[in-house]
């Protein structure tokens, strides 16, 4: 409500609109109004949902299929081939469970993406938080996944930041929204894109609905309050590379919203 619009001012050190908060997440590339109080947002959430100004992020080549785009302006966190339909969270491995990830998505849909590629990327919570459609196509499923809050494997160690070291185990066991978007392209097929709130944060908000045709780069969603993870997940023998290569670090610079992201095999 209006009452957490308290930070909402230029005082330096604490305000989010002081010289340095503005540079940080780059203030100036966002819809907002200096000349309105609270610089035109209803509430600190309202601020945090903050939408990019119209062609700050264009989306990369939009009518080629072959260029797949980030659905969120993410750090690169980790690429795995080979993703299984069950596995198992040993010492020091954080697999991808295909299944458990995929709550509620009927077993012959997920059955198609065994063997296939998953990308993840970490959101801190200075990022735009807004989900875009990787590829254009047709939404088959949109819903969310009730989660734990703050669980992590110990097998990573303590992470008093939020949970980064225990990401790709959060994949299968926080709350979380499901998208997967038929591509227009069929050799691409069904991409699912996997939204996981960190630590506290449950709010996974989804706008586009099931039976609806999306264009790549269009709006899918929004988390709320904090940092965040998301996935993509593809069929196998789909991607031909991805942009992001290895070593990978959370902390380092995000790959754009709708920037190219990986490139599909022809």
């Amino acid at each position: 409500g209006p009452h957490s619009r308290a930070h909402l001012n230029a005082d330096s050190p604490d305000g989010w609109f002081c010289e340095e908060a503005r540079r940080k997440i780059g203030m100036d590339a966002f819809l907002c109004d200096p000349a309105k109080p609270y610089w035109g947002f209803a509430s600190w959430n309202a601020f945090f949902t903050r939408e990019f100004r119209p062609g700050a992020r264009p989306v990369a080549r939009p009518d080629d299929h072959r260029i797949i785009v980030s659905a969120c302006e993410a750090s690169p966190y980790n690429v795995r081939e080979n993703a299984q339909l069950y596995d198992h969270f040993w010492l020091k491995a954080q697999p991808y469970s295909l299944r458990e990830m995929l709550a509620s998505t009927p077993l012959a849909r997920v059955q198609r993406f065994v063997g296939g590629s998953v990308y993840q990327g970490y959101l801190s919570a200075f990022n735009y938080h807004r989900w875009h459609a990787p590829v254009a196509g047709h939404i088959r499923e949109a819903y969310n996944v009730d989660g734990t809050y703050y669980s992590n494997t110990e097998a990573q160690g303590l992470d008093p930041g939020g949970l980064n070291h225990s990401q790709g185990y959060t994949t299968a066991v926080a709350a979380r929204a499901v998208i997967i978007i038929d591509c227009d392209d069929p050799a691409i097929g069904e991409v699912a894109c996997v939204f996981v709130g960190m630590a506290e944060v449950s709010s996974c908000r989804i706008v586009a609905l099931p039976g609806q045709h999306v264009e790549k780069g269009e709006e899918l969603g929004y988390f709320q309050y904090g940092g965040s993870t998301w996935c993509a997940i593809f069929r196998p023998g789909v991607i031909e590379t991805f942009v992001p290569q290895p070593p990978y670090r959370d902390d380092g610079p995000p790959i754009l919203v709708n920037a190219h992201l990986a490139t599909a095999k022809r």
